[in-house]
């Protein structure tokens, strides 16, 4: 049931938003529960219509609410894809910086290297037996750049699965669309694609052998090495454009 409160003339709809949220958190409204209309919300918090259409769009980019054309808002139980896709603004705003393209490549370096060292201790026969089938698609698509690029990620991926976490699973989707574009770009350097599955076989071959320090150190110079790849070309385009 939603409360009335007395509201200040201050961001109504803020306040409205953090008002059903606290009831929402404090498991007095529970995910599934139906939210009143609109029109009963007026009533009972003492506010336009306007207000309540704003806080509930707040609601439903955090994740705690569902807004369905045609059916009663409901309340939500958040995903980590839901809410990694909240923070696609800020972050499309953070890439469109070098400082930002940075920050987010350390990012992947910092947790890539984590999931690896994790599977070299924790993959099980049929972990193993998935990240083989992802390498040889990665190797059989040399020469493909699309298909090189889908099979790149899916040998990423599983490292990620391994670990059983939808969290782990959902951080490492986002950082894959985050950075495809820097994926796609480094790709188009000369032979790239033999470097990237020399380096995705020399980290499966750890991974295998359960020597964690050379799995996190093949992953380690794998990502550095795209990097400076990378940045390289873009050194290139610049110089370019500055010679035009």
């Amino acid at each position: 049931m939603i409360e009335q409160i007395v509201m200040d003339r201050r961001k109504l709809f803020e306040q409205v938003a953090e008002h059903i949220q606290t009831q929402i958190l404090e498991g007095k409204l529970k995910p599934g529960d139906r939210l009143p209309s609109e029109r009963d919300l007026q009533v009972r918090l003492g506010v336009g219509r306007p207000a309540i259409r704003e806080a509930l769009i707040l609601l439903q980019q955090s994740g705690l609410v569902e807004i369905t054309n045609g059916a009663p808002t409901r309340v939500a139980m958040p995903t980590a894809e839901g809410v990694l896709a909240g923070m696609l603004p800020a972050v499309q705003q953070m890439l469109s910086t070098q400082e930002g393209q940075r920050h987010f490549q350390n990012l992947r370096l910092f947790f890539e290297t984590a999931l690896a060292r994790r599977a070299s201790q924790d993959a099980s026969t049929e972990d193993l037996a998935r990240l083989k089938v992802a390498l040889d698609a990665n190797e059989d698509a040399i020469g493909n750049r699309q298909l090189f690029i889908a099979t790149d990620v899916t040998f990423h991926f599983q490292l990620a699965l391994m670990t059983g976490n939808p969290i782990f699973t959902a951080i490492h989707d986002g950082m894959s669309s985050w950075l495809r574009q820097q994926r796609i770009v480094t790709l188009d350097l000369p032979d790239q694609e033999h470097i990237a599955f020399a380096a995705h076989k020399r980290i499966f071959e750890a991974i295998a052998a359960r020597d964690g320090e050379a799995t996190e150190s093949a992953m380690r110079d794998h990502l550095m090495q795209l990097q400076e790849a990378y940045w390289a070309h873009e050194a290139r385009a610049k110089d370019s454009m500055d010679i035009q």
